[in-house]
């Protein structure tokens, strides 16, 4: 049978292709930098996963997978484990109102570079707003 690295650029295009994409280089470049938070890949980079000749890193497998609604071993070893280890997703939107909501999918839908600057744009509001708090009684530094 195939290499590791054949068998995951195997299912990585049948998991594009399934899921409504191309499984072009340009079109996981753009697809997998909108999602994952952390360095980009390159055009060349993910023109060699689809090709066989490399694998992403961990990191890198579960961005795809997530993308691609599959488990985890199955786009990286081609078999599906049943009894495979999932983490249950965070419920961080309960009680959270409609419009929060809306921000954070609107968040979501940038593109990654964007995103971190509207990180850093409320991480400085958060601590400018820290800053203005009184200080609790009791407390020195």
């Amino acid at each position: 049978m195939h290499d590791p690295k054949q068998r995951f650029a195997e299912k990585l295009r049948e998991a594009m292709t399934a899921a409504g994409y191309e499984p072009k280089p340009s079109v996981l470049e753009r697809e997998f930098n909108t999602r994952h938070w952390g360095k980009p890949m390159t055009l060349h980079g993910v023109r060699r996963w689809l090709l066989g000749e490399t694998m992403p890193d961990a990191r890198k497998l579960i961005t795809l997978a997530e993308w691609l609604g599959m488990p985890v071993q199955e786009l990286a070893f081609g078999v599906a484990d049943g009894n495979a280890v999932r983490e249950e997703a965070a419920q961080w939107h309960v009680g959270v109102g409609y419009e929060d909501r809306e921000l954070f999918d609107t968040y979501l839908k940038l593109p990654v570079p964007k995103r971190r600057l509207a990180r850093e744009v409320i991480l400085s509001i958060a601590k400018a707003h820290a800053a203005d708090q009184p200080k609790p009684a009791g407390k020195t530094h």
